[in-house]
């Protein structure tokens, strides 16, 4: 009997010492991944604070020596960029609302009620993902300037509304099929129609998965480029992006307030995502459970 207890403390010891040694890799492996990810972030604060010289011959990679401050300065003044900035808000905030209400309702007639071709029309909104934004920015101009749309706020919301559609409806029927029926009818029973039943049970409900369509969308459109350089060519709707690329001269260009603008620009996004990244953590993790 004592050498069997002894055998077995023994293997007990070297799995927890094993184990412990995994978890030890696990730790490194996630400290490296996490400094590969930040590291773009890191290069290009330092990259706004530099000047020509240090960026591209005497100090590509390290610390700022020494540290320009002045190139914020000059990309708040070369330009109208807070005017660029509220553009992109305005364009961002209104995207989000429209997909979500087009989203919700769309999957929740998809999902909820029964319909003849409520399949068929599921498969043509999901055929919105395998189109590329590229390959319909002549058909989208032309129908915008048809409509006599072009330099306007509605040029950019309504597509960039358009194609962030199909996700948001991918995501939110991810959720919105596994919430059980006998909420939708106990609510029935208790007076409610059917605008009670979608605005009152199903939408407390769906609050991760409109976070997660919500930070989707708006990435897509914050970042987005093509659309608003070629519908809005009039200074008074431009966006973040093109505002920035304003700032590149045909002949000398100081990278290091474009790197500031950049800066400027990704703040939003770094903000955006630590507000609602418990949300989306959340999301992830109940569509695992429901799957």
């Amino acid at each position: 009997m004592g050498r069997k207890e002894a055998s077995m403390d023994l293997s007990q010891y070297q799995v927890g010492k094993s184990s412990k040694t995994v978890r030890v890799f696990i730790w490194i492996f996630m400290v490296v991944w996490a400094c590969i990810n930040l590291y773009p972030l890191y290069w290009m604060l330092t990259f706004s604070l530099k000047d020509n010289l240090q960026i591209w011959t005497t100090n590509k990679f390290g610390l700022p020596d020494p540290w320009v401050w002045g190139n914020y300065k000059e990309a708040l003044d070369s330009g109208p960029i807070f005017k660029y900035f509220f553009n992109s808000i305005l364009v961002a905030l209104f995207t989000i609302a429209l997909t979500l209400i087009a989203a919700l309702m769309a999957t929740y007639a998809i999902s909820r009620i029964q319909w003849r071709f409520s399949k068929t029309v599921e498969r043509i909104f999901m055929l919105g993902i395998t189109i590329p934004i590229q390959a319909s920015v002549v058909p989208v101009f032309v129908v915008l300037n048809k409509l006599e749309m072009l330099d306007s706020y509605q040029a950019l919301v309504i597509p960039y509304a358009a194609f962030a559609l199909a996700m948001a409806i991918l995501i939110c029927s991810g959720f919105m099929t596994e919430i059980p029926i006998s909420l939708d009818e106990a609510a029935y029973i208790d007076g409610c129609g059917r605008a009670g039943v979608f605005f009152k049970v199903i939408l407390p409900l769906m609050k991760p998965a409109m976070a997660t369509a919500s930070i989707y969308t708006f990435l897509q459109c914050w970042n987005e480029l093509m659309f608003a350089q070629t519908f809005n060519t009039a200074d008074k709707y431009m966006t973040l992006p093109v505002g920035i690329m304003q700032l590149t001269g045909t002949h000398t260009t100081n990278w290091g307030a474009v790197g500031a603008a950049l800066s400027i620009a990704t703040i939003p996004m770094v903000i955006i995502y630590v507000l609602l990244s418990r949300r989306i953590q959340d999301s992830f993790i109940a569509g695992a459970i429901k799957g």
